[in-house]
């Protein structure tokens, strides 16, 4: 339930004055402050309110159902595009943002050379595992602490924003000291301790959605941090699990579109991870920014041949910067800017 204050007729007495009365009531309440009017969020029983009404407090235009499964996610709580603010980079408004580096963190030596590679082409996030959730228990699991290590260095040297996957609640320290934003991988989606955890911490979340995750689902995976308090969330498209063996993945790009219009929450789109194949990420990468993601997730690395994650799926530093030119052609058409 949200209840739509009055644009004009307002005043922080009143909103505080609802604000205690849905508390004393057992809601949980969260307060949207857009440029227009307030909006007051009641997560609880919607039944209290039918019984008890709260239309008639003074500065209160509206009582309003939500009628979806999440609600602090929704448009209907909160209509305005959520700004994810990161060091000055910002998720959600004209800008797309490119977030590039390799699959895993190897040595020193690799992270700082593709640190500077992707630097010199505007990006202004480089990504990298220290922890790595793999199929095959036997398959390199990351550096750990070191890795996050080496990720901290190459921001000193670079400017770059960190971005690093959380796998596990107890790195949850580690991780808030080393990065910008806190990855929540695709097989963590549904991990809500996980999930519970990073949603009392303040720092911006990139939650990917699951191999098989519905976009509710996926929605209501974003509610569980948004409902401890974290708002910064960033939503991920990385590919879904068909029947489909071509690709590693089907990239679901209509959820871009889709998703824009059900939630005020950005979108980013992982064309490496949902083929597979260097090959198909450029075409891919360039659909995602037509189609109006607020960002772009890419694997970058410069042996991929010798990479011990994922190789086939990562660019050249060459290519990379080359469809660093064809995207920020793209955006421009689309009114954006990289």
């Amino acid at each position: 339930m949200i209840i739509v204050m009055k644009p004009t007729h307002q005043s922080d007495e009143d909103i505080q004055r609802v604000t205690r009365r849905l508390e004393q009531m057992g809601y949980r309440v969260h307060i949207s402050k857009g440029t227009e009017r307030t909006v007051i969020g009641a997560i609880g029983d919607e039944t209290l309110l039918q019984s008890q009404p709260i239309d008639g407090f003074p500065g209160v235009e509206r009582v309003v159902p939500i009628l979806k499964p999440y609600k602090l996610a929704s448009r209907d709580f909160q209509p305005e595009n959520s700004l994810i603010d990161v060091k000055g980079a910002v998720f959600g408004g004209t800008a797309v943002q490119m977030i590039a580096g390799p699959c895993s963190v190897e040595d020193r030596g690799m992270v700082l050379e593709l640190a500077h590679a992707v630097k010199e082409t505007g990006a202004k996030f480089l990504r990298g595992g220290a922890f790595k959730p793999r199929t095959s228990p036997y398959a390199f699991q990351g550096l750990g602490e070191e890795g996050l290590e080496y990720l901290a260095e190459a921001r000193e040297q670079t400017g770059l924003r960190v971005v690093t996957e959380l796998m596990d609640a107890q790195d949850l320290p580690a991780v808030m000291k080393y990065t910008d934003v806190i990855q929540i991988g695709a097989r963590n989606m549904q991990n809500f301790r996980l999930l519970t955890a990073v949603g009392k911490v303040r720092k911006p979340v990139l939650l990917k959605r699951g191999l098989s995750a519905t976009i509710t689902e996926f929605l209501l995976a974003a509610e569980y941090i948004m409902s401890e308090g974290n708002r910064e969330i960033i939503l991920c498209e990385r590919g879904i699990r068909t029947f489909e063996t071509s690709t590693r993945n089907t990239l679901d790009i209509s959820a871009v579109p889709l998703l824009k219009e059900l939630t005020h929450l950005p979108i980013i789109v992982d064309p490496s991870h949902a083929t597979g194949k260097w090959s198909l990420v450029e075409p891919l990468a360039r659909a995602g920014v037509a189609a109006g993601a607020d960002g772009i997730m890419i694997e970058v690395h410069a042996r991929p041949e010798m990479a011990l994650c994922d190789g086939p799926q990562a660019l050249k530093p060459k290519r990379f910067a080359s469809l660093m030119q064809d995207l920020k052609q793209i955006a421009r058409v689309v009114g954006r800017e990289m």
